[in-house]
């Protein structure tokens, strides 16, 4: 019997809520086309170095990571990090300072994505202009001689950057993600866990626990094709604390208690406390005193609290993305803390310390 054939035809008819797909380059066509310099490259891995000793234990400085919520405008963001680069050289003994260049937006249910999204913050999601942006942005930083950071949403993206980065946080929303543990497992530089939005612990020490281990992964190569990937595994994971729906975890008691649940799991006890999100109350203001309770809790002699996170721009609070025209230097996301009172707690962080 002469089997059936099915005759398909060569274009179907698209339905109306069908997706769309328009073509972006590769993650290694964009870094040829905007190259990262062996000079920034070597600074770039002098910085992690830098981050791992102090993970470890070896270097007494606290980690900070510092800057907007998220980055909407290139030139606030630039002039923020000619500030943090100018105080970095003046503070540098006591904390090493660390860009936050964070142009992924987790969002609750919808808004704007961020810069590598929506750089034209209209909507029109120009994802191409916005990793073009997003990296050029970076690299100018790195020109400033800063270390960065970002936090690493959507892993078809973090190819596009992870040649820049010193640090990285995976956030409470994801930490939970197979598909993000396996995305650390092969990432070449200190990454944080941040704590379930619950509050609890337990989903970032077993993030941690599988991003230390190799893995073999459905993900893209450079080129951009479908790929198995294999990883070695990170060993530089630790721990973030950001509070969650039952009050901030910063305090003395908390501490203990990560660092309790650390040992247990054979993880090595560093911790950054996240000095927003539900630390502060979603208030920026609120910011300062965790940072002073976590520097007192410093000196008082519990050194596995290695750093610090906090969200600041030149001028405090935030303002809705439809307000036009947008005030300069302001937060389109979280509120943050102005430029002048940032600057001076971590003075004050680096004279105490």
């Amino acid at each position: 019997m002469q089997a059936a054939t099915l005759a398909l035809p060569l274009t179907q008819p698209v339905a109306a809520n069908s997706a769309v797909s328009q073509r972006l380059p590769s993650p290694h066509l964009l870094k040829q086309q905007m190259p990262l310099t062996p000079e920034l490259a070597q600074q770039v891995q002098q910085h992690r170095q830098a981050i791992r000793a102090i993970l470890e234990g070896r270097d007494s400085r606290l980690l900070v990571i510092v800057g907007p919520c998220s980055i909407h405008d290139p030139r606030s963001a630039l002039e923020y990090a000619d500030r943090l680069a100018a105080l970095s050289r003046k503070v540098d003994d006591k904390l090493l300072l660390v860009m936050r260049a964070y142009v992924e937006k987790p969002r609750t249910t919808v808004g704007w994505k961020g810069l590598a999204y929506d750089p034209h913050l209209d909507g029109s999601d120009d994802m191409h202009a916005g990793i073009t942006l997003s990296r050029g942005l970076m690299l100018s930083m790195l020109e400033r001689g800063l270390p960065i950071a970002t936090e690493l949403l959507q892993p078809m993206a973090a190819g596009y950057f992870d040649d820049l980065l010193s640090w990285a946080a995976i956030g409470a929303r994801t930490t939970e993600s197979q598909i993000h543990r396996e995305m650390v497992s092969g990432l070449p530089l200190p990454v944080g866990f941040k704590n379930g939005t619950d509050g609890g612990i337990t989903v970032a020490t077993d993030a941690m626990r599988s991003a230390m281990h190799g893995h073999r992964h459905f993900g893209m190569d450079a080129q951009g094709h479908p790929a198995i990937v294999e990883t070695l595994g990170n060993p530089d994971t630790h721990l973030v604390l950001r509070g969650g729906h039952a009050g901030p975890n910063y305090d003395a008691t908390s501490i203990a208690l990560a660092r309790q649940a650390l040992a247990k799991a054979g993880l090595t006890p560093s911790i950054v406390v996240d000095c927003s999100h539900a630390n502060s109350g979603k208030d920026p203001a609120r910011q300062p005193a965790v940072l002073r309770d976590v520097v007192a809790q410093r000196l008082a002699g519990d050194h596995s609290i290695v750093g610090v996170m906090l969200e600041g721009h030149l001028f405090d609070g935030c303002q809705a993305l439809g307000k036009q025209p947008l005030q300069y230097g302001v937060s389109i996301t979280d509120g943050c803390l102005g430029w002048d009172s940032t600057a001076q707690i971590l003075e004050d962080a680096a004279q105490a310390l």
